[in-house]
């Protein structure tokens, strides 16, 4: 923290960024965006992605470090060893961020952190790049768009048998699906299966820019996630103007008001009434409000000002030794806290010896530039003043 303590470094630490592109990564990249505005230095860091490694700027000199070393398989975390580092983290922190109550309820009562520490900063859609259709859709055919990775924790399997359902029941409503993954496969069969060749669009892998023009040519957009903490690809369907089916599962409840969204619990039949639920709501839908609605409910903006105050209460949080630190980790298991306490302290002899072969007093600090958007504005300034 510099200056009058207003001011932060921000290293922001995720599997999963930019080139791939999904709920985590544009959380990561809009609450980063937001906190370079407010003055904030922010680096990202996540592993190599193909050739890209080493250090890279994006939008407004946004640093984003992609370590050249891979501990995923095929860019999935390892859930058998990785299952285990949530509770190792989360024992020793100042403040945690949750993005609902759901999930701030289920990180208190899995980690034993104290209430206390934990808040809640949903997240939130870049309203003036997700907007309606400026001319608004017949509802002679009904379009439900889908727009997921094709994986099982993203319900796949589910869709599988929603969607011939829904095309048997309603002649006149087809469907577009966005995204790939391994589950891609059996959406493929499912189409062969019932001929509907015609009526299931598969657009295969979507790029983010091109995201909003997948929704703007739909009326639905149907999710049917089964585990979800928030699902930002909801906010974006809402923000262009389309009424949403979800699975009730998570935090995706508190995301939408009851008249935006139609919950169903994650079964075939419940889906599918759902989905007729929302078709007969549609004339009752106005794109245009729903969208002026979200721009008053979410705002990247507001969430990186209610992030920095939780930063704040961290930095205020007292500095604490090993030896104090120590038994927090016993706290965490029988075996798993003695093995967390031996790891920090190999961690804590390493980063000794680092600082006796390499002192960090002798390592020369990289400059502040600031945010490039403030460095363009200020030479814009100087070339009118001339």
């Amino acid at each position: 923290m510099d200056g009058q303590g207003t001011k932060h470094r921000i290293l922001m630490v995720s599997d999963f960024f930019f080139p791939n592109f999904g709920g985590v990564e544009s959380h990561i990249y809009y609450l980063s965006q937001c906190l370079l505005k407010l003055g904030h230095k922010v680096v990202v860091m996540t592993h190599a992605y193909g050739n890209r490694s080493g250090v890279r700027y994006v939008t407004n000199g946004l640093k984003v470090y992609y370590v050249p070393w891979r501990p995923f398989l095929m860019q999935n975390t390892l859930p058998t060893l990785f299952l285990t580092f949530p509770i190792f983290t989360l024992a020793d922190i100042d403040q945690a961020i949750c993005v609902s109550h759901t999930s701030k309820e289920n990180t208190v009562l899995r980690s034993g952190i104290s209430p206390e520490k934990v808040f809640m900063v949903p997240n939130a859609v870049d309203t003036a790049m997700f907007t309606p259709s400026p001319k608004r859709l017949n509802c002679d055919e009904i379009v439900i768009v889908v727009v997921s990775r094709l994986v099982y924790r993203k319900g796949a399997d589910l869709l599988v048998e929603v969607i011939p359902e829904v095309c048997r029941l309603f002649p006149k409503v087809r469907f577009i699906v966005g995204g790939d993954g391994p589950k891609r496969v059996r959406l493929e069969e499912m189409r062969e299966k019932f001929s509907l060749q015609d009526r299931v669009e598969m657009l295969g892998a979507v790029p983010h820019a091109q995201v909003r023009s997948v929704l703007i040519s739909g009326h639905i957009f149907l999710n049917s996630s089964l585990t979800e903490a928030f699902c930002i690809a909801i906010l974006e369907a809402a923000s262009c103007g389309l009424l949403t089916v979800s699975t009730r599962v998570g935090g995706v409840p508190e995301v939408l008001p009851d008249d935006m969204i139609v919950l169903a619990e994650p079964a075939p039949g419940d889906m599918v009434r759902a989905v007729k639920k929302a078709i007969d709501m549609l004339p009752g839908i106005d794109p245009q409000i729903m969208h002026l609605r979200m721009k008053e409910l979410y705002s990247w903006d507001d969430v990186a000002k209610r992030t920095e105050i939780v930063y704040d209460r961290a930095m205020e949080s007292p500095t604490t030794n090993l030896l104090d630190r120590l038994p927090r980790y016993l706290t965490c298991g029988s075996w798993a806290g003695k093995l967390f306490c031996l790891v920090m302290i190999i961690n804590y002899l390493l980063w000794r010896l680092l600082e006796f072969l390499q002192p960090a007093v002798g390592i020369e600090e990289v400059p502040d530039i600031g945010p490039l958007h403030a460095h363009l504005g200020s030479r814009n300034d100087e070339a009118q003043e001339k």
